[in-house]
């Protein structure tokens, strides 16, 4: 059977090794440039005796910023005698969609948060997804993987972990989302949790937290600071790096049901109607789509399913049908 079969990624690290190495997941990619090529995807292990274990990721979507320059800079800064246990950092998990500044794979157009438990006979993205299924989640104790809109959405700053039947390990989930200290703090649902990372690590019972941080294709000053105090917080938090928590005020939100999402029933050019962080009534219209391809047509009006604060909105000018508008939360607590 294929899932029996080992791994062709080769790290070219020594987790069991005490100290800071930086080095590579080296997985063999034969291509018309490269009869015998490999795609080299960035890792660093800082490790300082026994002790919990964090594995912190970017790059999951590869037009996602804030995360990459976090965890470079922790990488290159982080003293291993600050450390008790082992710090793993991959800045950028689908690293050929990282590198070309796109959601997807360019090899095989694979979404890396689609694509566990991965295979290690499958596509590029297939087997990077296997290698931290089967080797890096199970040495990990906490996950946290960076995440911001992309160049397609926008988001209020956010540290959130999801709701979970486990309550004993909902409840550490949300103690670290809480140790983060980003502006807001959510309780988050997905629309697929189907081959996700974070539902792969939580399968495992780990700890897993995760972040919307902006989009738009870029970062900010303002959410690069979140995201770097925000890793710092978390590994203090667990135990792992020396220091107290700096913790700043947080609003936590709840994401109650698919009710917070719209999405588009047509393609045309989007009016956001209501600014990110804004209130938001039931009924209200939260965006206007208007048809592009002639004149002296109505825009359709998308309207609010609930009330609360608008947490998400769509970002390019223009929209195709299916896409989403805009997410709303709740504030809570």
């Amino acid at each position: 059977m294929s899932a029996l079969r080992p791994s062709p990624i080769a790290p070219t690290v020594d987790f069991e090794r005490d100290g800071v190495q930086h080095g590579f997941l080296r997985l063999p990619y034969s291509r018309d440039d490269s009869a015998w090529g490999s795609v080299m995807i960035p890792i660093c292990v800082i490790r300082n005796g026994n002790g919990a274990a964090a594995l912190l990721t970017g790059g999951n979507h590869g037009d996602e910023y804030e995360g990459p320059l976090a965890l470079y800079e922790l990488a290159r800064t982080l003293d291993p005698r600050n450390v008790s246990g082992t710090v793993i950092i991959v800045p950028a998990m689908n690293y050929p969609a990282f590198r070309a500044g796109t959601r997807t794979s360019p090899i095989d157009k694979g979404n890396m948060n689609r694509s566990f438990p991965g295979r290690p006979d499958g596509t590029v993205t297939d087997k990077i997804a296997d290698y931290f299924q089967r080797e890096l989640l199970p040495r990990a104790d906490i996950v946290l993987d960076f995440h911001s809109g992309g160049k397609t959405l926008d988001f209020m700053p956010f540290c959130a972990a999801h709701t979970l039947l486990d309550k004993a390990q909902e409840e550490k989930a949300f103690a670290a989302v809480e140790a983060f200290s980003a502006p807001f703090s959510m309780r988050m649902t997905e629309i697929d949790t189907v081959g996700m990372y974070d539902t792969a690590a939580e399968e495992m019972g780990k700890v897993f937290v995760t972040t919307e941080l902006g989009g738009g294709g870029t970062s900010r000053a303002e959410t690069v600071r979140i995201a770097r105090r925000g890793v710092l917080n978390v590994l203090r938090h667990a135990g792992i790096v020396a220091g107290a928590v700096e913790k700043t005020p947080t609003q936590w939100l709840d994401m109650p049901s698919g009710d917070c999402f719209a999405f588009a029933e047509d393609d045309g050019m989007i009016e956001t109607m209501v600014d990110l962080g804004g209130k938001v009534e039931e009924g209200q219209v939260v965006a206007r789509i208007h048809s592009t391809g002639r004149t002296g047509i109505a825009p359709q009006e998308i309207k609010a399913k609930m009330s609360g604060l608008l947490a998400a909105r769509h970002f390019p000018g223009l929209v195709k049908a299916g896409d989403c508008v805009s997410v709303l939360a709740v504030e809570v607590g």
